[in-house]
């Protein structure tokens, strides 16, 4: 076993302050973290533990909602306010994991989650996420849960959070406390990272940065639908997942929002997608058309080739059913 620091910060600004000591790592439920210590996938020197700062409330604000970075996603699946006015959340968060892991996993925690490639939980086989530059042995192995896009010549794995996708269609904003007290905001659209050449930069984090809140915007009063197809009904990762944000005025798609997960390395967005459907009226030609667009750079390796007709009919019965068709 590995010996490391275990502190307990007070403040936020203790946390960050901490956290700018090398091979440091925050830890709240440690749903995640303490799997890769124990597989040593990771090896923090020092772990600083927040569960005692103020991050753990849901607040209304500005018409919306403001989530502690530590509220946990069975206490935010539950809410009155976010299955009434956000129920793609809602729905997202309890299609993951088990309910105890759900009791223990926090809003921030789940926004970071690793990936569970297997060839990146296995320290026998290269990975660049793990050690950059050593190869990736998910091109030419099984790839039956990986990416059909944007992934690279360096990584081929995808983002695990179901909870990351349907904040992606709400158009959630996530506040981060730098060290020294330094405040900002980022849209979680600029929040993660492709891999491109560097597969172990996954957000736009700089070390010390923590986490505070996510702040959703005022209820977007549109359908609302959380799809996954997964391998069972419990406890297992998408294959593909859609979260759909709809307005329908007079007949038409008013507006659009789609976040795509199982596809690609991070929730995924394809503005054209969206476009194509806006100020139309409802039919499987249109629905075709706009699986078109989100499919014609992907890219399958073989093994998980089936997600790429499997992600345009998952589309087509999703917004069927939030055009009020058939689903």
């Amino acid at each position: 076993m590995r010996d490391f620091v275990y502190l307990r910060a007070s403040s936020c600004e203790e946390a960050t302050a901490e956290a700018q000591e090398p091979a440091t790592a925050f830890l709240a439920g440690g749903t995640n973290l303490l799997d890769l210590m124990k597989l040593g996938i990771e090896a923090p020197a020092r772990l600083v533990d927040v569960n005692r700062l103020d991050l753990g409330t849901i607040q209304e604000r500005d018409g919306g909602l403001r989530i502690g970075a530590t509220v946990r996603n069975s206490d935010l699946a539950a809410d009155e306010r976010v299955r009434r006015s956000y129920p793609v959340l809602s729905r997202a968060l309890l299609a993951g994991a088990s309910g105890q892991l759900r009791n223990m996993a926090t809003t921030a925690g789940n926004l970071l989650q690793r990936t569970r490639c297997p060839y990146f939980y296995d320290t026998a086989m290269a990975c660049n996420k793990r050690m950059p530059g050593a190869g990736c042995s998910a091109m030419g192995g099984f790839t039956r849960n990986h990416a059909i896009l944007g992934a690279s010549d360096h990584c081929i794995a995808t983002h695990p959070s179901d909870m990351a996708v349907a904040m992606a269609a709400l158009e959630a904003v996530i506040e981060i406390e730098a060290p020294r007290g330094g405040r900002r905001h980022v849209p979680i659209g600029n929040f993660y990272r492709l891999p491109g050449e560097t597969p172990q930069i996954e957000t736009c984090l700089d070390p010390g940065d923590l986490i505070t809140a996510v702040v959703l915007p005022p209820p977007p009063g549109a359908r609302q639908i959380y799809r996954k197809i997964r391998d069972r009904a419990s406890y297992a990762f998408a294959l593909v997942s859609v979260a759909a944000v709809l307005r329908m005025e007079g007949g038409r798609i008013a507006g659009a929002r789609l976040a795509f997960g199982g596809l690609a390395p991070r929730p995924w967005r394809d503005p054209d997608v969206e476009a194509c459907l806006v100020g139309q009226g409802p039919s499987d030609d249109l629905f075709d058309m706009a699986a078109d667009r989100l499919l014609h750079r992907a890219r399958g390796q073989g093994d998980n080739d089936f997600k790429i007709p499997l992600a345009r009919r998952t589309l087509v019965s999703v917004l069927r059913e939030a055009t009020g068709g058939t689903a």
